[in-house]
């Protein structure tokens, strides 16, 4: 057993939107990932995704509104919903997922990961 110092992690990570496995725990991937800018519509037909900020704010659009999570704030959106991330300004986040969930969903396009890095 090793323990996990996020700093560290994420001063690994240097480009946005591209996911890292930092750990795995009962079929899901722990995942750190920097946002800047607008992501993509997507959906995730059979997997929750859990979004925590451990620095800065984010905002998760919904067809029918949104979410404004700042530092030490967390949401987990439920299979099959819609959403668009949204980060103005830098943010550093955590994801819990189920190891198959890729970081786009229902969509292939240049920003989809098909095997995060572990880091």
């Amino acid at each position: 057993m090793q323990k996990i110092n996020l700093a560290e992690k994420f001063a690994l990570i240097h480009e946005h939107w591209s996911p890292k496995i930092v750990a795995e725990l009962n079929g899901q991937h722990i995942k750190l990932a920097r946002l800047k800018g607008e992501f993509v519509w997507h959906r995730h037909p059979a997997e929750d995704e859990l979004f925590l900020v451990l620095h800065g704010e984010l905002t998760i659009r919904f067809r029918n509104g949104e979410a404004t999570l700042r530092e030490g704030e967390m949401i987990v959106v439920p299979a099959g919903v819609e959403h668009l991330p949204v980060a103005v300004n830098e943010v550093e986040v955590l994801l819990l997922e189920p190891t198959s969930t890729r970081n786009t969903g229902d969509v292939l396009n240049d920003r989809t990961v098909l095997r995060p890095d572990w880091i």
